[in-house]
Formats: C-alpha cells, structure tokens, sequence
C-alpha cells in the first residue's frame, strides 16, 4: 500500500517514498521470485488457483507524481499495479491532509488518469471525497461510493471492479454497499498478509515506508514479525467506530 511516490518530511512522511526508494523496493521483491500485479489480477490469479509467489502493488490517492515517477518505476521492474483514485480530489489537491496537503503536491487530473490506465496500470476507486465511509449516514455513503464508481467508468470507459476504503475503514454495512454498486474486491489497511480463505472486500496490505529496504520489504511479506498488532487493531474497530461517530456530530472528523 504505496501513496506518494515522493520524499515528504513532518508526521505524514510515511505516506511518501522517494521514486529511487520505491525501485529498490521493487527489484528486491521481483528478485526474490515475487510477481508484481495489481490487486484484482492477484484475485483472478488466486482464484484461478495459482499457487505462484505474488504480491499486489497499490497506490491510493491519486497523486501526480505516481504518473512522473511511479510508473517508470513499475515499468522498470516489471511490475503491474493497481492505483486507487480519490475522484473528488482529481485536478485538484488532498484537502484531507490539511495543512499538509501541498508536501504532497497536485492529484492527476483525468487526462493524466486516462494516461496512467493507457500505460497498462489497474484504476481502482477510492471514493469521491475520502471521506471515513463507516461513520456516514445511509445516504452519505451510497453517494460517495456509487458516485465515484460511475464516474470512473464513465470518463474512463473501463470496468471498475477494485474498491480501496479511505483511511482504511469499513464495516459490514460499507462493504455491502461497495459490493453492490458494482466492485468485486476491496482493501483496507490491515498490515498482514492476506490469505486465499479471506473476503475480497477486506484485502489487508502492509504499508512500505521511505525508511524499508528493499530487503526489509522482502522480510515483512515474507511473514517477519507478529500479527498480534494488527487483530489488536482489528478488535478495537468497534469501539473506535463509535467515537468517530461522537466525533463527526460534535464537528470534527477523526480519522
């Protein structure tokens, strides 16, 4: 799970690697056997019961520099990937990292989106304002995630079948309703390794940062370290869920 392919400082440089970082990053993992798609073809694979060793490359947001930069990175490596687009943003900036929005620079726009899915690159959804769809009212949700579906297929003119949750957060409720506007699978953050068992609409990924070598990306999707972090995570999404609902009435927008 890949956002900025650019190097940003202050508490959102995670969110950001630097173009030279990411293709080590990239030849580390083809090197170690791993083909490199996105995430629907990882599915299809799966379920055509390929037993090979695959990891699914995504990229959320929408940034420009996944067109100057991220792409000649997957090209050089070989490497298929999925980029989720936040349709709202496109043209425009991330307005949800607030003051911080301008480290990250411009979105693409659509003409630079049609640019990206002609260079072979997998367009998912990404909602239309990233906004957390958990906390949203009924109606709130089905136009953020049916809006920015159709949008996407119909500017495009190409089936729109993966879905990413903004900031990662979903409940039973959200994914019926990403199902149902037209997707077949769906990610949130989850920072462990997906099974062939799980549920297409909760992929979990891990998040590389500026600070992995190609070396330590190979190790943690080889399965280094506990999971103990992330189903600790995962049992609090409930109790988390309520407070960001208190929140969001009270005016403000936790995520």
């Amino acid at each position: 799970m890949y956002h900025s392919v650019s190097a940003v400082g202050g508490p959102l440089r995670d969110l950001a690697v630097p173009p030279e970082r990411l293709a080590e990053q990239l030849a580390a993992l083809s090197g170690a056997g791993y083909r490199l798609v996105g995430l629907t073809e990882a599915l299809d694979l799966l379920a055509a019961g390929s037993a090979g060793k695959m990891v699914a490359v995504t990229f959320d947001d929408g940034y420009r520099d996944f067109l100057t930069h991220g792409v000649p990175a997957l090209r050089q490596a070989g490497a298929g990937a999925t980029l989720y687009a936040s349709v709202g943003h496109l043209g425009g900036h991330a307005g949800w990292l607030g003051r911080w929005s301008p480290d990250f620079g411009p979105m693409l726009t659509w003409s630079e989106l049609d640019e990206v899915a002609a260079a072979g690159i997998e367009i998912g959804n990404h909602s239309l304002i990233h906004h957390p769809l958990d906390v949203l009212t009924a109606a709130q949700l089905r136009a953020e995630v049916v809006s920015s579906h159709d949008q996407l297929e119909q500017r495009l003119q190409r089936r729109v079948r993966s879905f990413a949750y903004p900031h990662g957060y979903n409940s039973a409720r959200v994914r019926r309703v990403v199902e149902a506007s037209g997707h077949d699978n769906a990610t949130e953050v989850g920072r462990r390794l997906h099974t062939p068992a799980e549920k297409r609409f909760a992929v979990p990924r891990f998040q590389p940062t500026p600070d992995h070598t190609g070396a330590d990306l190979v190790r943690l999707v080889e399965g280094a370290g506990s999971a103990l972090p992330a189903r600790l995570r995962q049992y609090a999404q409930p109790g988390w869920r309520m407070v960001r609902k208190l929140a969001r009435k009270a005016g403000r927008n936790l995520t």
